[in-house]
């Protein structure tokens, strides 16, 4: 229970500090944080296909 109330705090956090930013700053961040989840996801893959795991 207080992981998940941690957890809505952050994100409410989160959300304000991006209501105040500007939009550029928004996309340009929204964008970075996609990439590196995406490599993160395609390096997990190829691991778990070649049985390997760090």
């Amino acid at each position: 229970m207080l992981f998940l109330v941690a957890a809505l705090l952050l994100l409410g956090v989160t959300l304000g500090t991006v209501a105040h930013a500007p939009l550029g700053f928004s996309a340009v961040a929204a964008v970075v944080i996609a990439a590196w989840l995406g490599v993160f996801a395609l390096r997990e893959r190829l691991a778990r296909r070649r049985g390997t795991s760090h």
